[in-house]
């Protein structure tokens, strides 16, 4: 019986593999909904990636499992296995076929980067204006904007709404200076071309979207921004990704995206609000309140006051 080449087998093995691993890195279902410009590009990157992998995984696993079958001990078969010393251009192709991928891929990842505008933030004109960053010891540091800057499209433009955006253990803090909003959350138009100009008062976070695919950190003194473009109306969870104390766990918030229309309506009742009443604080630091301040809201609903919870302390 004549053998069957070696290379056929291979050409066989790729014809079954390719479509599996492609259909599966294009059919996944492990991300989360789409909600930014930004987002198909990372997503389409991941694809890529996860197709590797499991065309990777299928040739590895595959081969194992053949090998198993192939090179099992026979009964009666006490000899020992062929000396095997090495094959030299087995280990050049296992060692050329990683290099490869690694250096595409990181190539491409490079030009994803740069399409999201991570290689030149400054170059449009917020990113351009330096920042001043007060120090612990009282002086100034001025940085210029690092982040992702926007897509080559849009540098060099301004943006059509600038938040900013600062994170304390364990909140984060909005504050639109075009309206002189503050909220502890943050809302803005679908389709608008927002820019976020993120600091932190205390420790490193990081200010992260998933539905966005957009992750930037927020640093003390020196001055970070992020600027995306949210196309899908909805509540997305902002997380904080950098681990920054005891309640890191705790420290989220959300980004509404609004049609147009709700979101001026949006900008209209809080600026009334906001004109109406003394200035809101939307986050505390619980270590800075009194023991019968931090308890008062909780027991509020019991029919317990401050005189009480004071008297029971003593």
């Amino acid at each position: 019986m004549q053998k069957v080449p070696v290379s056929l087998w291979t050409l066989l093995a790729g014809m079954i593999i390719s479509p599996i691993s492609i259909w599966i890195g294009q059919n996944h279902h492990l991300l989360p909904v789409q909600a930014s410009q930004q987002a198909p590009l990372v997503d389409g990157f991941f694809n890529i990636m996860f197709t590797i992998a499991v065309a990777l995984f299928l040739v590895v696993e595959g081969t194992i499992l053949i090998f198993l079958f192939m090179y099992r001990r026979r009964p009666g078969d006490n000899g020992d296995g062929t000396p095997v010393e090495g094959n030299l251009a087995l280990e050049i192709f296992w060692t050329a076929v990683p290099t490869v991928i690694v250096i595409v891929l990181g190539i491409y990842s490079v030009d994803i980067y740069n399409k999201m505008g991570g290689l030149e933030p400054g170059s449009h004109p917020h990113g351009q204006m330096a920042m001043a960053a007060t120090m612990n010891d009282g002086s100034e540091a001025v940085t210029a904007g690092i982040g992702i800057g926007g897509s080559p499209q849009t540098q060099g433009k301004a943006a059509d709404l600038v938040v900013d955006v600062k994170g304390i253990q364990f909140a984060w803090l909005f504050n639109y200076p075009q309206t002189g909003i503050a909220a502890g959350e943050l809302h803005v138009p679908v389709g608008a071309d927002v820019q976020l100009n993120l600091s932190a008062d205390d420790v490193i976070h990081s200010f992260w979207v998933p539905q966005f695919r957009l992750k930037q950190d927020a640093l003390p003194g020196i001055a970070t921004e992020l600027r995306f473009v949210a196309t899908k109306p909805g509540t997305y969870p902002i997380v904080c990704a950098e681990l920054c104390g005891g309640y890191h766990g705790s420290m989220r918030s959300q980004v509404v995206v609004h049609t147009q229309e709700d979101f001026d309506s949006w900008l209209t009742e809080n600026q009334i609000a906001q004109q109406q009443g003394q200035p809101q604080v939307v986050a505390v630091n619980p270590a800075n309140l009194s023991t019968p301040d931090f308890l008062a809201p909780y027991v509020s609903e019991m029919g317990v006051n401050a005189a009480t919870l004071t008297q029971i302390k003593k």
